[in-house]
């Protein structure tokens, strides 16, 4: 008996120490795009920061876009919404990698003084003048197509004005028309709120007031408004969107490759491609058009 427990032991052993030897095989699992881009962030490990305009956000198209971008590079991107004029401030404090923003002299004059190498058209949309749909002061009778006209009237009759009041390039397209028709707008009826286009056209519609808006946020937000576009296509509601690539040098900014690859993939036929059917399926027409040219 012993003898036999002896045996069954030794056996027991023999094969422990066979096991242990063995290597245990790992299937190699198939990429998927996800793991594909999972391992590009972690050979790049890079993140950069996007100062932008609100309209980008707000209309939804950083969302369809970036993850596209992320895919293709394995560069992730913060973004940081605020209007043209704070987003042309944090560039200016090295405090972001890359801009996206549309208002034009400002820009050009952000560039002139150094702290951009590159301005870089690539994208517009328009402007216009949306209000209650009742539309009591007949502006979509009157100057349907005629935005110095419509100021005037509202002026005229000092109904609720809503402005953005942040120095972005909505503020900066609107109080250029004021100064175009030598109308200094006056509280009480001239609300100026310092807040981003979607919380504007918000506050315009709880105030059934009038404001000044992209076409691509009000589109994006139109569902949950009782604001109708009162004035639209005249000529000077055009709005150029631009690419600031930013003295990397000067500013003391470290992400340049990452930056350039970003400047390189929004020009690129993918994303200007993608741009041009932004909104198509949902609303009729492209919610920006691709002007970029190369």
């Amino acid at each position: 008996m012993r003898l036999y427990f002896k045996t069954i032991l030794l056996i027991t052993l023999l094969l422990g120490v066979l096991s242990c030897g063995k290597k245990e095989e790992v299937k190699e699992q198939p990429q998927t795009a996800e793991t594909k881009t999972e391992q590009k962030q972690e050979e790049n490990g890079k993140r950069i920061i996007l100062a932008t305009t609100t309209s980008t956000q707000d209309s939804g198209l950083l969302d369809y876009l970036l993850p596209e971008f992320t895919k293709d590079t394995g560069i992730e991107v913060s973004v940081v919404a605020k209007g043209t004029g704070e987003a042309l401030k944090i560039g200016e404090n090295g405090d972001a990698d890359v801009l996206m923003v549309h208002a034009k002299a400002k820009e050009e004059e952000f560039v002139k003084n150094g702290f951009g190498t590159e301005r870089i058209e690539f994208m517009y949309n328009d402007f216009i003048l949306v209000g209650p749909e009742d539309d009591s002061l007949k502006l979509k009778e009157k100057a349907p197509e005629n935005i110095d006209e419509a100021f005037k009237l509202i002026a005229e009759k000092k109904a609720e004005f809503i402005s953005r009041g942040d120095e972005s390039g909505t503020d900066v397209k609107e109080k250029g028309i004021w100064k175009a028709v030598n109308i200094t707008p006056q509280a009480p009826w001239y609300i100026e709120a310092g807040k981003g286009m979607g919380a504007v056209l918000q506050m315009a519609d709880e105030k059934k007031a009038y404001t000044l808006t992209d076409r691509a946020t009000y589109l994006s937000m139109k569902d949950k408004l009782e604001l109708g576009i009162l004035v639209q296509n005249d000529k000077k509601l055009y709005n150029q969107y631009s690419l600031i690539r930013l003295n990397y040098d000067k500013l003391g900014i470290k992400n340049k490759e990452e930056a350039d690859k970003f400047i390189e993939w929004m020009t690129s036929d993918k994303a200007l491609e993608m741009i041009k059917n932004f909104g198509v399926e949902k609303y009729g027409d492209s919610l920006f058009t691709p002007n970029f040219k190369k």
